[in-house]
C-alpha cells in the first residue's frame, strides 16, 4: 500500500509539474496571452495608420487642394501671384566656456564694441 501511495504521488507531481512549468504549460500560456494583447495594440495602430494613409491616397487621386498642400509643404512651391516670405531668428549666442575666457570681451547686446 506505501508503494502505492508513493508512486500515485510521484505521478500527480510530474504532472504538476507538466502543467505548470513544463512545455504547453500555465507558464507559456500566459506569456502567449499577453503577446496576443501586445499584438492586438499593434495591429490596430497600423489599422489606423493604413486609414489615414488611404484616405490622403484618395486625396491625392480626387483633389487637388491635398496635392497643393503637399507641395506647399514638402517641396516649398509657391502660387501664381503669391509672394514667399522667410522669416529668420537669429540664434542665440553659446554659452561661454573656458575657451572663450582668452577671446575678446563680451558686449552688451545692441552695443557696438568698444575700441580703447
Amino acid at each position: 500500500m506505501k508503494f502505492l501511495a508513493a508512486g500515485l504521488l510521484i505521478l500527480l507531481v510530474l504532472l504538476q509539474y507538466r502543467l505548470w512549468l513544463g512545455e504547453g504549460g500555465m507558464r507559456e500560456v500566459t506569456r502567449l496571452r499577453a503577446e496576443i494583447v501586445t499584438q492586438r495594440d499593434k495591429n490596430q495602430q497600423l489599422k489606423e495608420r493604413n486609414r489615414t494613409l488611404g484616405a490622403e491616397v484618395q486625396d491625392l487621386k480626387k483633389g487637388t487642394v491635398a496635392i497643393e498642400e503637399r507641395a506647399r509643404t514638402d517641396l516649398g512651391m509657391v502660387g501664381k501671384g503669391e509672394t514667399f516670405y522667410q522669416v529668420v531668428t537669429p540664434k542665440t549666442a553659446p554659452a561661454a566656456s573656458s575657451e572663450s575666457k582668452d577671446a575678446a570681451p563680451a558686449t552688451e547686446a545692441g552695443a557696438p564694441p568698444q575700441n580703447d
